[in-house]
């Protein structure tokens, strides 16, 4: 279960109307759902029967439901009856929906909120999720009957563009991946359909858009472009605009392109000043999508400065307090990073990764937190279970790993006795990541050879007295030579000695690689055979190693 987070709150119609009849719709809604929904929570199986035996729900105003059958969550609405109205969330979302789910629901005073089957859960939460922080951007504190301020949330500025237009509106990124959209007046067409619910243009449509050269005249003309109606594809005429940062010094367009803003024609023809509005709606566009990319939010700053990634000096306690962690017990962290993929950096992708660990977190420990850096993820896990912690990693790279097609790798610290030592945990995790490994998952304890020999060798590295002039001798003898001296005695210390393993890796006569070996050690003025000049010549070895990277 997520932590909830405290803002001043919307009303669940404000939800709604966000999220769209295309993606949810209000089943039941009593009186107790006008009050103001300030946090939403994932919930899966474990966490019903959890709160249907174990005492007053911890889970937020908004709960919304994956993985869970329908009797699970009769059951869970019958205990929630009992129970007094603080201690009921205001409502619930979910895809499985029966008759006595319905009625429940009404008993318990909690309102349902039917989710779309196909609609994707990640896309529900980081909806919701954006509308409750736009909520803390508002004037007077807070906005429950308004829609989202545009000038703090794409959400926002796309209702702002369909209330201007008469349009339906979607901002895509550059990967054709939804990023927010306007509530609809029921006239959406297939294609706006389902990229809300795939959260991405489906694959036949876009390589329409492709063959038709949109996506070329939007990244070489500046304006809108107009997409004709197709009644074939049953999709409605569109106008279309590229978002684009722009330099301050000459005003000229900034490469690559950060996505696309779409609109719609609806029940009604759009307004004749909308390519004007839609052009001003990229340039806001891409101001919001380049601040959210480099600023994190307040939540990820607070978890930051708890792992030691923001200074010192941090008031455990009150930062506990805001994140809603327990203040004891043990805990964790556990630290995540990539391979760069064949078409793009890892970096290019982290923040999609990392919303795919928050959603697995989130169900495997309702109190864990995700936050990101350029090159990592890191998941607090509160009161951490060791049994099965590592499998469950695992698991969760292998699914994540599948869809962004990436190889991950983690590193599971062990766990601390509280808060305070989250820092020193983190660290933990860096050490073990910092090692390439050939583990999926690692902890210290399973690489610490590698680890303190990676260590060791940064340490020599890094201090030149520590640098042994001998081996530039032997490099600049090779060099001069065009000899093969430091290949050989590469392989004669790795293999311990064994002259004639090593021969047929070089592919050479044993007595060769004897006289490279006498001809390194006179060069060196060291002796192979000498325990003390083996390890330092092998120490300076890998120095040069991971120079050469």
């Amino acid at each position: 279960m997520t932590a909830p987070t405290t803002v001043s709150g919307v009303s669940l119609e404000t939800l709604l109307q966000t999220l769209g009849s295309t993606v949810a719709s209000a089943v039941s809604a009593p009186a107790a759902s006008g009050a103001l929904i300030r946090s939403v929570t994932l919930l899966e199986s474990s966490d019903l029967a959890e709160e249907a035996h174990a005492g007053p729900p911890q889970s937020g105003d908004l709960c919304v439901l994956v993985g869970v059958r329908a009797s699970e969550i009769l059951t869970w609405l019958i205990s929630l009856a009992s129970r007094g109205r603080e201690q009921r969330p205001r409502a619930v979302a979910t895809k499985v929906l029966s008759a006595e789910v319905e009625r429940a629901a009404t008993r318990a005073g909690v309102a349902l909120v039917a989710v779309h089957p196909q609609a994707r859960i990640d896309l529900v939460l980081s909806t919701v999720r954006s509308v409750l922080a736009g909520a803390s951007h508002a004037p007077f504190g807070g906005y429950a009957d308004e829609p989202v301020a545009g000038e703090h949330d794409l959400y926002g500025l796309a209702q702002t563009v369909a209330t201007m237009t008469g349009g339906l509106v979607t901002i895509e990124d550059e990967r054709a991946q939804m990023l927010a959209y306007s509530a609809s007046d029921g006239l959406a067409d297939e294609l706006r359909m389902l990229s809300i619910l795939g959260r991405e243009g489906p694959a036949d449509y876009l390589r329409r858009l492709r063959e038709w050269g949109v996506y070329d005249r939007l990244r070489r003309e500046r304006g809108a472009v107009e997409v004709p109606a197709d009644k074939e594809l049953g999709w409605r005429r569109r106008l279309a605009v590229d978002i684009r940062a722009f330099s301050d010094a000459t005003g000229t367009p900034v490469e690559p392109s950060l996505g696309t803003v779409w609109l719609q024609e609806g029940s009604r023809e759009l307004d004749p000043d909308a390519a004007a509005v839609l052009e001003g709606a990229a340039v806001l566009a891409a101001r919001l999508i380049e601040r959210s990319r480099s600023a994190p939010t307040q939540e990820a700053l607070q978890i930051q400065r708890l792992l030691g990634l923001r200074g010192g000096g941090v008031d455990v306690p009150s930062l506990a307090a805001a994140l809603s962690l327990p203040s004891s017990g043990p805990a964790t962290v556990v630290g995540i990073t990539a391979t760069t993929r064949p078409d793009g950096t890892w970096t290019s992708v982290i923040h999609d990764v990392a919303a795919g660990v928050r959603l697995h977190a989130s169900a495997y420990a309702r109190e864990s937190l995700v936050t990101t850096t350029e090159q990592r993820i890191y998941v607090v896990i509160p009161r951490a279970r060791a049994a099965g912690l590592s499998a469950w990693v695992s698991s969760m790279l292998d699914r994540l790993g599948r869809r962004a097609g990436l190889t991950l790798r983690a590193a599971v610290a062990a766990p601390v006795a509280s808060l305070a030592d989250l820092g020193s945990a983190r660290a933990e995790a860096d050490r073990v990541l910092d090692r390439a490994g050939a583990d999926q998952v690692s902890t210290l304890a399973d690489s610490r050879t590698s680890v303190l020999l990676g260590e060791i060798v940064e340490l020599v590295a890094a201090q030149e007295q520590l640098r042994d002039p001998r081996l530039q001798t032997l490099l600049d003898d090779d060099e001069a030579r065009g000899g093969a001296l430091v290949a050989s005695v590469e392989h004669y210390l790795d293999r311990f000695g064994d002259v004639r393993a090593a021969a047929a890796a070089l592919h050479v006569h044993p007595n060769t690689l004897r006289y490279r070996i006498r001809r390194a050690e006179h060069v060196l003025g060291m002796r192979l055979d000498d325990p003390e000049d083996r390890l330092l010549l092998q120490i300076q070895l890998q120095c040069r190693r991971r120079e050469a990277g």
